[in-house]
């Protein structure tokens, strides 16, 4: 579980409940038919500008920005170079056993096309084009939540709008009018907090997510491919290495 995730929507909802109803009045925020506008219409809206799968597939993407599977890169460069050199000493057929102990399946993958013999320029290709894929794939789940960060404050705004119309047919009685304002401004409140504490950070964290996993398959690519091409160990970790920032390299033991 990431907690910062939980910790940042649980925070910034308590912040703003702790400014509304600490203070009279509070009851005006709470209004079901601004929700319905709100909510419904960005969904509607969403439903419009994507395919139906892509929609309901973003519920099994969203579950990235609450799991923390970030995976420890030193680990990995570690694991590749102790796969390099029983490559060396027994060969590359040999990495067949060690296939059921990888966790990482993009690597298991990896290995698993080397064993088999795979042309290295064939393996390359077929392991960067899963990745292409896969960056298409989070940038769709993406795409989805920055679309609704963009709907949701144009249906609060749509909610305003309403509440402004209705308001103006009730001119003849001025009691109403405060209250009357009051309600159709919630509406818009309710667009700007959807969108920029739900959708959009959502939305940020997925592409950050995204952006770490792909980095740690190029590395992966780069390693199997070394190991293919029968570099020496070091010179495997040493190039491995570069991917990661200097202060990181320092953490990474040497032989």
């Amino acid at each position: 579980m990431d907690l910062s995730t939980l910790i940042g929507i649980i925070a910034g909802f308590g912040v703003l409940g702790l400014a509304i109803f600490t203070r009279p009045g509070a009851m005006f925020f709470v209004n079901i038919e601004a929700m319905l506008i709100v909510i419904g219409g960005t969904i509607a809206a969403t439903f419009v500008n994507y395919p139906l799968s892509d929609v309901l597939g973003v519920m099994k993407v969203v579950k990235n920005a609450f799991q923390q599977r970030i995976e420890a890169v030193d680990k990995i460069i570690e694991r590749m170079v102790e796969l390099s050199r029983k490559t060396r000493v027994e060969g590359l057929l040999s990495l067949e056993k060690e296939l059921p102990s990888l966790e990482n399946e993009f690597l298991k993958k990896g290995i698993q096309l080397m064993v088999d013999g795979t042309d290295a320029d064939m393996l390359r290709d077929i392991l960067t084009t899963e990745l292409s894929c896969l960056e298409e794939r989070h940038s769709t789940g993406q795409g989805v939540f920055k679309t609704m960060g963009t709907f949701a404050p144009a249906f609060g705004m749509a909610g305003t709008l309403i509440g402004l119309i209705q308001m103006l047919q009730q001119l003849q009685d001025p009691t109403k009018i405060g209250s009357g304002m009051a309600t159709a401004l919630v509406t818009t409140f309710y667009g700007v907090l959807m969108a920029n504490l739900i959708f959009l950070p959502l939305a940020g964290k997925l592409k950050e997510r995204s952006i770490q996993e792909v980095f740690t398959k190029q590395l992966i690519i780069e390693g199997i491919c070394a190991i293919q091409a029968g570099d020496n160990p070091r010179l495997i970790r040493d190039k491995l290495v570069m991917f990661l920032a200097p202060a990181i390299r320092k953490t990474i033991a040497e032989d």
